[in-house]
């Protein structure tokens, strides 16, 4: 098998190599331009409609940026996720994708969305991505949900990549036309609606060093009918296995470069297979298990079975995460139009997506007393004399006698989420055309209906309430229970015990959405420049989410990160007017010249009304140049887990500077020693707690008010004509300026914002937000959601295609795409005036997220006969960690991909040979992310990842 797996490696990376040595190009992703050509070509002289408009115009003329990326150029990437492959584009910003494995171990993000374990988001402008519109054929669908929480974004997860046929990103605001959440842009994804006969595709992968990773992904599409009836259907099956964080030399240790828990550095956690115990002042541990009977305790540490807690007891969690998560998803959809007259057709669509996916974290930290910080029954437990295996000859009560007894649950098996999600969309379209005012007039009206439906279950946790009769007095200890030995170590706790204790728990979430609206376009008269188009529009929409917590969980008595249930729902009524004025056509510096605009009122159950607008212009001085500048405001109205979430907790990886420990602002500062006693830390400097994760509380507030956005942006577009009369077949360059005000918008106050501000400055709001036991530690960070300053970011987006025609070698292509960016800030509020932290340039770190200046990706093609090759390049600015000044280099990632298609078949079978990663470079280490040592919303997975495909289409 071995000798197998080598030959596949070494026969890749040869196919690989080719490809690189041989390719030139075409266009994986192209700008609007360029497929508005092609669009204008397949249909010509007939207008369409383009994402950022709802009124039918010449594609050529688009008056936002747009990025298509279609069936191919989804193919070219080798991935087996849409979301993984727009999460690539130089706009995207990354989002949740699988290769987070933040459940339970982290708990929920300070957002009020919940975790969303397993699923996978697109965020554009590095705004969010509850700010990214996601429609599916223009219309909306439901939100994702995975048993953690009651998200606002869709789940890239939920649809079969199996019914795209293109994805519309549009760069820009557009909430005066779709309405909430369209702040970053929209993300429009196209379904197959005709197809003829078979298409089908299986593909198999892997990380071809250490044979972990493994990808399945199964296609099959089938379309029949006529002009008059037709349908397609189709299925997929994908499955990812998972890689093991202990299966990358980055995340074998809490931090970079890290080989022993002793190192200075820190990291590891003081939750021990052998326990660590906080009596009586002393900070103790167990010398080797005990197995039998109970410990000999020492008070001097000096004999007996204790002895004093180093940094070197420690225990490394690392290992024992995902650097990949498994994901398996399978389902399908059937499209059906049919067509009467022109006045009148019907589609139906229905879409069905089931997910499996699992998370993993180490073994159970399980913690009993004030200076844990759990939040709950646990806290407060006392360990009765009468224990059988308390060795310390009297009660220990918390707060009296002891602070705080630590015991890593290895008995118990690593925790694991695992989550099982279903999601299933019906739309229903009626729509048909007519003569009015001497021109077409087209109307369509729409049904959605969508629900998503979560279930979690964890293995490995602990009753609390049931804990503390194990602990108590023995003669309460009875019928099933068994008394608890938290004090032998490793095999000390036995079956019996974590039988009476132990809980597998149970969650659930729900989404549902119901959205009904119905739309009219068409010409009024003539200008000099053409008709004037006008839109008009009614969407009524409801939307209902639920999460809930098992039943021991919403008592308080999990002993992992607690949690309460949560519902609400939320109905909007809207209505938009959209209007395009042609001024000039065909006159000198005017080949074209269009003023445009739209207006949005929203009435919202939850906040009451809202008007937005929107206005721009075009103007082509001559046919083969577009200019275009515009002015957007937008709106994002609170999600139902931001207005409606349970208060919940985030542990978050984060230094404490009150913490007096080597390189701490602590040390370093008289204020911040002055400052950080003034909020409980102990002024004889004995709290020393080495860097790890600090509790944050997270929670909804129903007092939010919605985030408006205002948005300008400037840009053009050249594609000159005489380079497609002769050797292009397409050419085109692309440059826009934007700049996006965000003012209220929905967050948290950082925690290490609220740390910093309150040791360095007593900031009044900021440390009344943290709470502390006596010892010091932070037993929880107050994070509730606030409508904060805002945010402010500018940067450059540039596209350049091309396109060769036919040569005596084939054809060629080229497409490149990068963002700049010129500015990133946040403003938060504080007890005297705001707080702006700028992060351009940085490594914001937990949650984690990149602002590099820079991104960029270039994609060459060239096709000859029956073979074609493919370059990939992808390149990510260096960043500097904000936390700690830590440099992040510069990545350059090259993939590279080999294409046959034998002509004996008519071109109907293809072979496809790649590799991603073929340079096998490492992401840059990271200090302050939150898993793993690296930042999954920006690199890839440590790795040359080869795959094979062989693809059918009749």
């Amino acid at each position: 098998m071995r000798q197998t797996i080598t030959r596949l490696k070494t026969g890749i990376a040869a196919a690989a190599l080719l490809a690189g040595i041989h390719a030139a190009p075409a266009v994986a992703q192209q700008s609007g331009v360029v497929a508005a050509q092609e669009a204008q070509a397949e249909t010509p002289g007939d207008d369409i409609v383009v994402t950022g408009s709802r009124i039918r115009r010449d594609p050529l003329d688009q008056p936002s940026p747009i990025t298509t990326v279609d069936e191919a150029s989804i193919a070219r990437t080798g991935l087996s996720s849409i979301a993984d492959v727009l999460q690539r584009i130089p706009a995207s910003s990354g989002g949740l994708n699988s290769k987070f494995n933040n459940s339970g171990n982290l708990g929920n993000p300070p957002d009020g969305g919940g975790v969303g374990a397993g699923s996978a988001a697109i965020d554009l402008r590095y705004l969010g991505a509850k700010r990214t519109l996601v429609l599916v054929d223009g219309l909306r669908y439901v939100n994702g949900a995975s048993a953690s929480g009651i998200p606002g974004t869709v789940d890239l997860n939920s649809i079969p990549d199996v019914m795209i046929e293109r994805v519309e990103v549009l760069q820009s605001a557009a909430s005066s036309l779709y309405g909430s959440d369209a702040i970053g842009g929209v993300v429009n994804i196209i379904t197959k609606e005709k197809q003829v006969g078979l298409k089908a595709s299986a593909q198999y992968g892997q990380f071809l060093d250490t044979h972990d990773g493994q990808t399945q992904n199964y296609q099959l599409s089938y379309g029949v009918g006529d002009d008059r009836v037709h349908v397609v259907g189709g299925g997929f099956y994908t499955k990812q296995q998972d890689v093991s964080a202990r299966d990358r030399a980055i995340s074998q240790f809490p931090n970079p470069g890290q080989t022993s828990c002793s190192d200075p550095i820190g990291g590891c956690s003081s939750f021990t297979p052998l326990g660590r115990f906080l009596i009586n002042g002393q900070n103790f541990t167990l010398r080797q298990p005990v197995l039998t009977g109970r410990p000999v305790y020492d008070p001097t540490l000096t004999g007996g079975s204790f002895k004093p807690f180093t940094a070197a007891d420690r225990f490394n969690f690392a290992p024992y995460n995902y650097f990949l998560t498994p994901n398996e998803r399978y389902g399908g959809f059937v499209s059906a139009r049919a067509s009467f007259s022109d006045a009148l057709n019907l589609r139906v669509k229905a879409v069905y997506n089931r997910r499996n996916s699992q998370n993993q974290a180490a073994f159970l930290p399980l913690g009993i007393g004030p200076d844990v910080g759990n939040g709950n029954l646990l806290d407060t437990l006392s360990v009765d004399a009468t224990n059988p295996y308390n060795p310390f000859g009297v009660t220990l009560v918390p707060g009296q006698n002891y602070t705080a007894i630590f015991r890593r649950l290895v008995e118990a098996g690593q925790r694991t989420y695992t989550q099982r999600v279903d999601t299933m969309s019906l739309t229903g379209t009626l729509d048909g055309k007519f003569q009015m005012f001497g021109h077409n007039w087209y109307w369509d009206a729409n049904a959605v209906i969508g629900f998503n439906d979560a279930k979690q279950v964890f293995t490995g946790n602990i009753n609390a309430l049931r804990l503390q009769q194990a602990l108590g007095p023995v003669s309460q200890c009875t019928g099933d229970c068994v008394p608890f030995n938290f004090f032998g170590g490793v095999g000390s706790i036995t079956p019996a015990m974590l039988g009476f204790v132990g809980f597998d728990e149970k969650s659930r979430s729900r989404q549902e959405l119901q959205d009904y609206t119905a739309n009219l376009s068409g010409e009024l008269f003539d200008l000099p420049g053409g008709p004037v188009g006008i839109a008009i529009g009614y969407e009524h929409r409801n939307q209902f989410g639920s999460f809930t917590p098992d039943p021991v969980t919403q008592a308080g008595y999990s002993a992992d990160i607690p949690a309460q249930a949560a519902a609400g729902r939320f109905n909007t009524d809207e209505v938009y007017g959209e209007l395009r004025l042609p001024l000039l056509r065909d006159v000198p510096f005017f080949s074209s010249l269009e003023l445009n605009g739209a207006v949005r009122y929203s009435d919202y159950s939850t906040f009451g009304g809202n008007t937005t607008l929107t206005g721009g212009a075009l103007w082509k001085p001559v046919a083969d140049l577009l200019l275009r500048g515009s002015y957007a405001e937008s709106l994002r109205a609170p999600s139902i887990g931001e207005l409606f979430g349970a208060q919940s907790r985030f542990d978050q990886p984060i230094s404490d500077p009150c913490s007096n420990i080597a390189g701490s602002a602590y040390r370093a500062s008289a204020t911040v020693r002055t400052n950080c006693t003034a909020n409980g830390v102990p002024a004889n400097g004995s709290y020393a707690e080495p860097d790890g994760q600090l509790p944050v509380l997270t929670g909804g507030n129903a007092a939010l008010q919605p985030e408006t956005a205002r948005t300008l942006l400037f840009g053009g577009v050249y594609s000159p004509a005489w380079a497609r009369r002769g050797f292009a077949s397409a050419l085109s360059l692309e440059v826009n300026y934007y700049d996006i005000k965000v003012d209220g918008a929905i967050a948290a106050i950082p925690a290490d914002v609220l740390l910093g501000r309150c040791a360095q400055t007593a900031d009044a709001l900021s440390c009344a937000a943290i709470r502390r036991a006596p010892s010091g530690i932070v037993t929880a960070i107050n994070g509730v959601l606030l409508n904060t300053g805002g945010i402010r970011t500018r940067g450059i987006d540039g596209t350049f295609t091309f396109r060769s025609r036919e040569t005596g070698v084939g054809t060629f292509g080229l497409s490149v795409l990068g963002n700049y960016l010129l500015r990133y800030e946040e403003v938060v509020p504080a007890t005297d005036g705001t707080t702006t932290t700028r992060y351009t340039g940085t490594e914001r770190g937990s949650p984690d997220q990149a602002y590099p200046h820079f991104k960029g990706q270039a994609i060459l093609d060239w096709s000859g006969g029956p073979i074609g090759a493919t370059l990939t390049g992808r390149y990510i600015d260096n960043v500097i960690e904000s936390q700690n000044g830590n440099r992040l280099d510069a990545r350059f990632y090259t993939d590279v991909q080999l294409q046959f298609r034998p002509s004996w078949l008519d071109n109907r079978l293809a072979l496809t040979i790649g590799v991603n990663n073929v340079l096998d470079r490492d992401p840059p280490a990271c200090f302050s992310c939150s898993l793993n040592n690296y930042d999954p919303t920006t690199y890839d997975v440590p790795g040359q990842f080869g795959y094979l495909r062989l693809s059918f289409g009749l």
